[in-house]
């Protein structure tokens, strides 16, 4: 692992990196409601059309269950719509947890910086962190939300809100994402990027605890 001896701070990305994602079982549940189009307009990392309109908080969920329901089957209902789309995010491990805990306990300042939409985000997001007995607002001390900004990763100004709210050194600053193309704009950022895969996951910043 890399010589992180100068970082002080630590953002996250949730899903692909805290959260484990399955594209495909939300895509073949909300076809089952009838959405034709949940292949194209979904993705795992950058959304279309109306998924990507709740991400960027132009639209509010109960707009966003409305648009949906309109080309689903006509028994509908919000719960099944929300339901199918949080098929999405299949787990979060306990062991990630504990690695964001001994973080924090290490004097380590962590965030979180999410493409997120409120849906997932007060629904089985909240819920999930709740496994320990705490929330997510425990685990971080600070949390920036694509749906609450405005804009979405790998737009740079997203890093920017970050860098200002927080008043982050970028170069005391790691930055995990799943996302090559988030990883480059964090970098083009001054953040030092970890890109997230099976063979370099975050549970390897146990070692920084030490």
């Amino acid at each position: 692992m890399e010589n992180y001896k100068d970082i002080d701070t630590v953002v996250f990305d949730l899903g692909g990196v805290v959260i484990d994602l399955d594209r495909d079982r939300a895509v073949s549940r909300l076809e089952e409601l009838g959405l034709a189009s949940a292949g194209a307009l979904l993705d795992l990392y950058c959304q279309s059309g109306p998924f990507l309109d709740l991400e960027t908080g132009k639209i509010t969920a109960a707009e966003f269950f409305d648009l949906l329901r309109s080309e689903c089957h006509d028994d509908t209902t919000d719960v099944m719509i929300q339901d199918a789309f949080n098929a999405f995010l299949i787990g979060l491990p306990p062991e990630r947890l504990h690695t964001l805990r001994s973080l924090r306990r290490a004097g380590y300042r962590l965030l979180a910086l999410s493409n997120t939409n409120p849906v997932m985000y007060n629904s089985w997001i909240a819920h999930q962190f709740r496994q320990e007995g705490m929330s997510i607002n425990d685990y971080f001390d600070g949390i920036v939300t694509s749906f609450q900004e405005g804009c979405c990763k790998p737009d740079p100004q997203i890093f920017r809100i970050l860098i200002d709210r927080y008043s982050l050194t970028p170069g005391h600053t790691l930055y995990l994402d799943d996302g090559e193309a988030n990883c480059r704009a964090a970098a083009s950022c001054g953040l030092n990027a970890w890109h997230v895969t099976p063979d370099r996951p975050m549970t390897l910043l146990n070692s920084l605890c030490k």
